[in-house]
């Protein structure tokens, strides 16, 4: 197969590039290897400073990339699927994507040349395949971006509580901060923002359960007269019942940022470690965010969920989410620009960020980047179909489809039959590919008909306006 595109590492390469033939022995020389090779050069210099991501590090680069919007959304998507499906599919849609981020790594370690999502998908379809990729990869980072860009005008707008203001300046706001927090070049560095991303989120969920419980408790009845179920209300649809599972899904939207974190790793066979802390960390946090927020708010509760908190607690609650609205969008507009960087400088010492006009270029592509964002924000001022409609386009490839496909393409040893672990291993990742194009088509589906039928009733406003009520808040 050619290698379209990326070029292989020449055995006169200065920097270091791993070997498959000796991968433990060189994860556990590249530091000290890389630091002989310092010698003043921009380049080399560049590949040391790109090389320091721990497992730990990726772990938190990863929360960060997929903790946030998610989290907020589950318990609406609850509401619609009813407490006992909404487990279950946060449960199952959580393993299913361990698996598959475990699928992308393997790829990786196969293929350390790879760097992003569209290296590895170019060994299967080559050029073609590259250049797909590399446009659904821009797409939906830019729109992640957006869909912060537009949260953070939800938080502020219900922080400040001023309908006399125009709501395009909290969107002006949001795009400035996303932009400042994405100058980091490295993901090292981004990941020292990551702890106070983390923190927020947990912070701003716990805080949210809490006022929550207290509001029920002292409401007329009490908790018991929450109105939750176990089971889907008898008017579901299966428009409504795929787009909350579509947010769901969009909750482990972590693989397809992988090989851009994995690029940076230091000893990338420890990628595992953090696959593992993220999944368990996303499925307890949201099964625990879903479940009792739903069960505390009931049928009505609002998507983010900090709105359905009373006015003055969902003020503070927003103030106290602010660093993950912000951080978690921000780092979608890192990944984006990093790739640009690398494929358009890629002999260049201007892909490190190390040198003036280095940093002159990236900060000029971050600002278009983030401006294109706020853009796409604007002119869409929904949250579930936005959510719903990311997940169903993009994520079902990057999290589902593509990942069982690797497995057919690129780690499989052997025939399919070969072994009773072939047999079983082809099963279970025919069984992630049909499901993949499954939500890839009803999902879009779904949300498409829910965009048509929000601005068919009025519910929301036009695009560019400056009313807060456009926004939900």
């Amino acid at each position: 197969m050619t290698d379209h595109a990326v070029d292989a590492p020449s055995s006169n390469d200065r920097t270091w590039k791993p070997d498959l033939e000796n991968a433990d022995k060189n994860e556990q020389l590249q530091r000290p290897q890389l630091e002989e090779k310092v010698t003043g050069g921009s380049i080399a210099m560049g590949e040391l400073k790109h090389n320091k991501l721990g497992w730990k590090r990726l772990a938190i680069c990863l929360i960060v990339e997929a903790i946030a919007l998610g989290s907020l959304s589950l318990p609406s998507a609850f509401a619609t699927l009813g407490m006992v499906a909404g487990v279950l599919m946060t449960v199952g849609i959580g393993l299913i994507a361990i698996w598959t981020s475990y699928l992308v790594g393997q790829v990786k370690l196969k293929h350390p040349h790879v760097e992003h999502y569209a290296d590895a998908v170019a060994l299967m379809w080559g050029k073609f395949g590259y250049e797909l990729t590399s446009v659904m990869f821009v797409l939906v980072l830019i729109l992640l971006t957006g869909s912060h860009v537009l949260t953070g005008t939800i938080a502020w707008v219900r922080i400040v509580n001023d309908p006399t203001l125009c709501a395009l300046i909290w969107g002006l706001v949001s795009a400035l901060l996303l932009y400042l927090l994405a100058l980091p070049p490295t993901f090292h560095e981004f990941a020292i923002l990551g702890y106070i991303d983390f923190a927020s989120i947990l912070v701003a969920i716990t805080t949210t359960m809490i006022a929550t419980g207290i509001h029920a408790g002292f409401a007329p009845g009490g908790l018991a007269t929450m109105t939750w179920s176990a089971w889907p209300p008898a008017s579901i649809t299966f428009t409504k019942a795929f787009l909350a599972t579509t947010n769901i899904i969009f909750a482990y939207s972590f693989a397809m940022c992988q090989y851009s974190f994995m690029a940076e790793m230091h000893t990338p066979r420890d990628y595992v470690k953090s696959i593992w802390a993220l999944g368990i960390i996303e499925i307890v946090v949201y099964n625990l965010t879903g479940a009792i927020i739903y069960a505390f708010v009931g049928s009505g509760v609002a998507s983010p969920s900090i709105l359905s908190a009373p006015m003055v607690v969902s003020r503070v609650t927003f103030g106290l989410a602010l660093p993950v609205i912000f951080i978690s969008g921000s780092i979608n507009t890192t990944v984006v620009g990093k790739y640009i960087m690398g494929r358009v400088f890629s002999t260049s010492e201007i892909r490190y960020v190390n040198t003036r006009k280095g940093w002159a270029i990236w900060l000029a592509l971050i600002a278009g980047l983030t401006i294109i964002a706020w853009a796409v924000a604007e002119a869409i001022p929904f949250f579930n179909a936005l959510l719903g409609l990311i997940s169903s386009l993009f994520i079902s490839g990057f999290t589902f489809y593509l990942p069982a496909l690797f497995w057919f393409y690129i780690l499989k040893q052997g025939r399919w039959d070969a072994t009773y672990k072939n047999i079983g291993l082809s099963i279970v990742n025919g069984l992630v590919f049909l499901f993949g194009i499954v939500v890839l088509v009803c999902g879009t589906y779904a949300s498409v008909w829910d965009i048509m039928q929000s601005y068919k009733t009025g519910k929301v406003g036009s695009s560019f306006t400056c009313s807060a009520a456009s926004y939900g808040v």
